[in-house]
């Protein structure tokens, strides 16, 4: 693997750089969600949110369960500092390392692909009590899917190899083409066959394979990228004494933590398969299980996909840097800074989910055969989710500083935190809440679950970097400080103030305009929130707020 940095030195990258390299990705995953719901949209109009949504729903997710439960959660969290150091470590700048470490992980991703494939009946009825054609449906969408985890894999692997050279777009931009292609399969299915009975066998297939060709095209669309970065793998297995077992340890660890949230995504993918066959029984309009918990997480995590995940991805090079440098102060001030740009707009979009959530659920998936009641299940659900971004991408900024560290098994002791109540909370909402609302109680377990274990890995962290830094670094008083005392906590304070007001009115201005439509409730709803944040920002001295709204003022002045 030929690099384009020289054998043994560091480039670090400034500030600026790095906000840039955030922003391209951040365009490229805002494009990537803007189609996403509208594929969700497609898929919502041609299977509802009822026993087929919900068979397409878990054979779809079934190849990225087990992807990440075995594999997926290493090769994100492991790679790029796994890499980072090599570069530097390496008389060859880590091109035979690379070339190991690809074909180590791609032969393991050709075995785990084939025993998924062979085992479909078995991994369904994990995690469903599926029966009769509903089973039987779930797990021709399952083997029809699972060749995904291949793809995935692949995708990961090459798309880190890119990113650990500072090359980040690609990655971004590839899902735009995935999203195109089940698009069309879909709209090919809504055209020729979608008739809204049961599903037939070929009409099946269909879906499966036309949602397994998507991530193909994703995979292959990183080609041109890695051609321009002239980057070639050499496929070897000289892998004994070749430094691949701390990866190799590190990747266990992210393994059990990986195992734990998929635990604990089992209990709740139950629980909601339950309720929705349980709402069904009762006579109850309005799909109330897996799919609307599903629909409800995915537009949920947009804004932490667009803004947290690209700012972190382009961080993350020069976290592991500083890391393997032993600069804890270098680190700590990357935390922090990641942690401030993140919270400045994943607060306002936390706020704009609450206020607007029943308006916004209906202009995403009110078509087909989602009416009125399943809308307000997915939007109740929705509003549970809504305060647990700010946590979630909190806990995710957190935890790849721990990963640049090279430390994977305090996250995982970390993580248990979240599972277990994740898990328990889950578990108690759907027994004691009415089939209906089952699910918005299991979204709001989460929500408690993250900012729970959102605190608690804060804690650990901050005694962790707060050891006295090189001599290299700043004087042991600024090493010592605390993220606590940081201008991210103080940020995030000021942000949460100015929260409370941007909800109610959003909300209310939102119900005001509802009868001229969703779409006009989703903008008035918007508008206020955005526009209680802009009047609050140099009250509260929001710096990376003010600092944003003056860059897009500026765009719009030099458009003009």
């Amino acid at each position: 693997m030929s690099t384009v940095t020289a054998p043994g030195r560091r480039t670090h990258r400034r500030p600026d750089s790095t906000l840039r390299s955030g922003a391209l990705m951040a365009s490229g995953s805002l494009v990537s969600r803007a189609t996403g719901f509208v594929r969700s949209a497609v898929v919502a109009a041609a299977l509802g949110v009822g026993p087929a949504a919900d068979g397409y729903a878990v054979g779809n997710t079934v190849p990225t369960i087990v992807y990440t439960l075995l594999l997926g959660g290493a090769l994100n969290a492991v790679f790029v500092p796994e890499l980072v150091r090599a570069a530097g470590e390496h008389e060859d700048g880590g091109a035979a390392y690379t070339d190991r470490l690809l074909t180590l992980c791609t032969a393991v991703l050709l075995l785990l692909t084939a025993a998924a494939v062979w085992a479909a009946p078995a991994i369904v009825a994990a995690y469903t009590d599926y029966g009769g054609a509903q089973a039987a449906t779930t797990v021709v969408f399952a083997r029809c899917c699972l060749p995904q985890i291949f793809f995935l894999g692949l995708f990961t692997l090459l798309g880190q190899v890119l990113n650990a050279r500072s090359r980040f777009g690609a990655m971004m931009w590839a899902p735009v083409l995935n999203n195109v292609v089940v698009i069309a399969a879909f709209g090919l299915y809504l055209v020729t066959a979608g008739t809204g009975g049961t599903l037939t066998s070929g009409e099946t297939r269909l879906l499966g394979w036309g949602t397994t060709a998507g991530i193909v095209a994703q995979t292959l669309a990183l080609l041109p990228s890695l051609r321009a970065a002239r980057l070639g793998w050499r496929p070897r297995f000289d892998w004994r004494g070749s430094g691949l077992s701390r990866p190799l340890r590190s990747a266990g660890w992210l393994m059990l933590l990986v195992l734990t949230n998929q635990l604990a995504y089992w209990v709740v993918t139950r629980l909601a398969t339950t309720a929705g066959e349980r709402a069904a029984a009762e006579g109850i309009d309005g799909g109330a299980g897996f799919s609307a918990y599903g629909n409800a997480y995915l537009l949920w995590a947009v804004p932490h996909g667009i803004v947290t995940v690209s700012l972190v991805t382009a961080l993350m090079p020069r976290m592991s840097r500083s890391a393997a440098d032993g600069d804890t102060t270098a680190l700590r001030r990357d935390v922090s800074s990641a942690l401030c740009h993140s919270a400045a707009a994943v607060v306002p979009a936390a706020c704009v989910l609450a206020a607007v959530a029943g308006p916004v659920m209906a202009v995403a998936f009110q078509y087909g055969r989602t009416g009125a009641d399943d809308v307000a299940v997915m939007a109740g659900a929705l509003t549970a989710f809504a305060p647990g971004l700010v946590a979630f991408s909190g806990q995710y900024v957190l935890a790849r500083a721990f990963y640049a560290l090279s430390d994977t098994r305090t996250p995982f002791l970390l993580n248990l935190v979240i599972a277990g109540l994740n898990a328990g909370l889950s578990t108690v909402a759907c027994l004691l809440l009415p089939a209906r609302w089952a699910v918005t109680g299991m979204a709001g377990a989460y929500s408690v679950a993250l900012f729970a274990g959102w605190a608690v890995t804060g804690y650990v962290l901050d005694r962790r970097l707060a050891v006295p830094a090189p001599a290299s670094a700043p004087g042991p008083a600024e090493a010592r400080r605390s993220l606590w005392r940081s201008r991210a906590a103080t940020a995030l304070a000021r942000l949460s103030v100015a929260a409370v007001p941007a909800v109610l009115l959003g909300h209310l201005v939102a119900g005001r305009a509802a009868a001229f439509g969703p779409l006009a409730a989703v903008a008035a709803g918007v508008a206020v929130v955005l526009t209680v944040f802009a009047l609050l920002a140099r009250p509260l001295r929001l710096a990376e707020l003010e600092a944003g709204l003056g860059a897009v003022l500026r765009r719009l002045r030099r458009r003009r």
